[in-house]
């Protein structure tokens, strides 16, 4: 699908989700194992981008959360994260995407319709089932979420009707279901570096309907857990109950795979940080200049809609950055001019070249200025990633003139987020970031107490073709419609 004709919709909520979490220690710190999607899988290009785009049609003592990740982080094997993560009584295991640009946690349900039974990525897909979960209670709609989105007045809503939700991609796929509460297990941090398992319970979304290509997905996984900023999410929740701080950060390994996310307040690195635009529901700031080595491109308003004039949307999920299109040609006539350069089309979109020398230095630094002094530098060799031993691909690609809202946008992914601490304090509504080494640690402070979080790779990485970097492209960013039905 062209990324002009892209459905995009803003997330639209009808019941918020609210939910409960209960950890018993001070100063928790808690951890996921994560497994990167697409690790060892070899995917063609076109197959990959059509899986971003379906993705697109759509986050007392507190407790501080280790998340450790793994997989493949080279650009052009880069898809899906996914953690580990054990649900109910008895404790059941699922592989569950780790979204930063979803909001709610939902699992594959027992009867699901549609759903798919098999994955390529070297897991055994389960279907969660409430009715074996000694701890598992369905959410109805006269519950407080769903209560909340309609202002305390729910239109036909009935004791025993229960809370949905269905959410749609802009291609026209879905999932739809309904809301329970269960025990979460989590990998609690009781030293630096150390951990122990911890429950809790938490509200999520039990999927009972797909339509669309995902029902046959060769790289599925159970589910989602979104990291989004909207009440809905996970870290959203446990914030609201007191659990944790509303603040994460991470520092991804784009060369093993893996890197460093924690959920808390992070303390040490010196960074600037700016506001995130306010009534947003993703990460979005303000983006002042683009250089181009020594070249300034000028960004014209006319560029962006009115309530999100020169906005750029963080999201660490997107493997690649996009730009409106003006822009975009700037940057790609300037990488190139001066250069014999054999352009050469993979599968028809994307701008690839021979070349085996450094290309650091050949080719112009990138920088991205924002409101309050933040930069994000971009280096050749974030941009010009490798296809093959000879070939370098340009990263850098055409977001297209408009999306469906009349609005054109920057986004950007790990291309260029990759080996630097990024903090979103969602809390205070701003967003930072640093170079930052992945393989080290961060340090975690929740009250006098500072545990350190450490890098992890759950899985190594493999070497992939090109294909494997569009499946999460835009991946994460969520333009989805969501609805909560009661």
């Amino acid at each position: 699908m062209d990324l002009r004709r892209l459905a995009l919709a803003a997330v639209t909520l009808v019941a918020a989700l609210v939910g409960e979490f209960g950890c018993s220690a001070y100063g928790n710190v808690v951890t996921f194992d994560v497994k990167h999607k697409f690790a060892g899988k070899r995917n063609h290009l076109r197959a990959m981008k059509a899986h971003d785009m379906r993705r697109h049609g759509r986050f007392l003592s507190t407790v501080d959360v280790d998340v450790p990740l793994g997989g493949d982080g080279h650009p052009s094997g880069a898809g899906l994260y996914f953690a580990k993560l054990k649900i109910g009584n008895p404790l059941e295991e699922y592989h569950v995407q780790v979204d930063t640009g979803s909001d709610i946690l939902w699992v594959n349900c027992v009867g699901c319709d549609k759903c798919p039974e098999k994955s390529d990525l070297g897991i055994s897909l389960k279907q969660y089932d409430h009715k074996k979960s000694s701890t598992s209670s369905l959410v109805y709609c006269n519950n407080e979420f769903c209560a909340a989105a309609h202002d305390g007045k729910l239109k036909d809503c009935k004791p025993d009707l229960q809370c949905e939700y269905y959410v749609t991609y802009g291609d026209g796929t879905s999932n739809g279901g309904y809301f329970v509460k269960d025990t979460i297990e989590l990998q609690q941090v009781t030293g630096n570096l150390q951990t122990s398992p911890t429950n809790g319970s938490i509200v999520f979304g039990c999927g009972s309907k797909r339509a669309g290509q995902t029902t046959t997905s060769s790289e599925s996984v159970d589910g989602i857990i979104g990291f989004g900023q909207a009440n809905s999410s996970m870290i959203s929740q446990l914030a609201q109950n007191g659990v944790v701080k509303n603040k994460f950060a991470h520092c991804l390994d784009n060369v093993d795979g893996g890197g460093i996310f924690a959920i808390g307040e992070v303390v040490g690195p010196q960074m600037n940080k700016t506001k995130m635009i306010a009534g947003q529901s993703h990460y979005k700031i303000t983006l002042k200049e683009v250089h181009i080595g020594d070249t300034i491109v000028k960004l014209e308003t006319s560029f962006f809609g009115s309530i999100d004039e020169k906005a750029s949307i963080i999201d660490s999920g997107t493997t690649l950055a996009y730009l409106p299109t003006t822009i975009h040609e700037q940057v790609i006539q300037k990488i190139t001019s001066g250069k014999s350069l054999e352009m050469e089309k993979i599968e028809g979109q994307f701008s690839c070249f021979k070349y085996d020398k450094n290309v650091d230095d050949e080719f112009p630094v990138i920088k991205l200025l924002f409101k309050d002094s933040l930069v994000l530098t971009v280096y050749p060799h974030d941009y010009l990633f490798r296809f093959r031993n000879d070939m370098r691909c340009i990263g850098w690609q055409d977001g297209g003139s408009k999306s469906t809202n009349e609005e054109e946008m920057i986004l950007l992914g790990d291309l260029v987020l990759s080996n630097k601490l990024v903090i979103y304090d969602i809390e205070n509504q701003t967003i930072g970031w640093t170079e930052y080494n992945w393989t080290s640690s961060v340090k975690v402070k929740n009250g006098n107490t500072e545990y350190s979080v450490g890098y992890h790779v759950v899985s190594s990485a493999s070497s992939f073709t090109i294909g494997g970097i569009l499946a999460f492209l835009f991946i994460l960013y969520s333009f989805t419609s969501l609805f909560y039905i009661a």
